[in-house]
Formats: C-alpha cells, sequence, structure tokens
C-alpha cells in the first residue's frame, strides 16, 4: 500500500526561534496547544526535543487511539519529528521563518496505508480529518504565539 501523507500549513506571528521552542517543549508549551481531540498528553521521558518520549490518545473520525512517541530533530530548531512505536505513523513539524515576526508552520504526517476495503475509507476519510484537525492545532498555536508575544 502507498503511504498517506496529510498535511497544514500556517503563518504563526511571532519569530521561528520562540514558535519551535513551543511546539519542542512538551512539558511547559506543546500541550497548552493541542485540540480537545488529543487528550491524556503525558512526557514519559525528556521533556523537550530529541529524546522526549510522550504519550497520548486522540479520537478523530469517531476513533479513538493511543499513541507513544519518540520525537527526534533531524534539523534542530527548524523541523521536530514524533514517530509512534505503535505504527509507522510519523508526524512532522517544520518550522521556517518569514521574516523577523513571523513562522512558516508546516504540520505534517505519514503512515502506511491498510490494505483492502478498511484502507480505501482511510484514505478516504482520515486525511480530512487530520487536515481539520491540523489546522484547528494550528490555530491554537498562533493564538498562544500571539498571548505570549503581545505588548
Amino acid at each position: 500500500m502507498a503511504p498517506i501523507v496529510v498535511s497544514a500549513e500556517r503563518a504563526i506571528d511571532a519569530p521561528a526561534a520562540a514558535v519551535y521552542n513551543y511546539i519542542a517543549d512538551m512539558r511547559e508549551h506543546h500541550p497548552r496547544f493541542l485540540p480537545p481531540a488529543f487528550s491524556g498528553f503525558e512526557v514519559e521521558q525528556g521533556g523537550t526535543g530529541a529524546g522526549t518520549v510522550i504519550r497520548y490518545t486522540l479520537t478523530a473520525g469517531g476513533r479513538t487511539r493511543q499513541y507513544r512517541s519518540v520525537v527526534a530533530e533531524p534539523d534542530p530548531g527548524r523541523v521536530l519529528t514524533e514517530s509512534d512505536s505503535g505504527s509507522t505513523a510519523v508526524t512532522t513539524f517544520t518550522v521556517s521563518p518569514q521574516g523577523d515576526q513571523q513562522a512558516q508552520v508546516t504540520i505534517s504526517t505519514t503512515w502506511q496505508g491498510a490494505g483492502g476495503i478498511g484502507g480505501f475509507f482511510e484514505r478516504t476519510f482520515a486525511p480530512r480529518v487530520m487536515r481539520r484537525l491540523y489546522a484547528d492545532e494550528l490555530e491554537r498555536l498562533n493564538a498562544y504565539a500571539l498571548e505570549r508575544h503581545a505588548g
């Protein structure tokens, strides 16, 4: 089966370094801009950046699934990944400076889809659900960044 890729992007009204820090800091910042579909978010190991291990529950599209992910930073300060230990899913956060006071953030998840009729439904519906979820997360990240950089 071909991989499924879902992504969303948005300009965030804060400097890229600050935005990356909000994404990478799994203890203080990251949980504060997650949509309600994410619950039970906890840090098992580490807390910021590479080597951090997180656990959470995601309820989306009528399904609930537990995730346990290991964080890596293939390009520290710009690219952070969360690799789920129970599947092929890898979520990548990419932060690109857009001038001094703004950053472009892309959230993208790739996974191997199922085969057969289940795979058909997964390829048809999961991308729509995940794109909406990521658009919500990016809106929340922007609001969080604006709140922290007000004044």
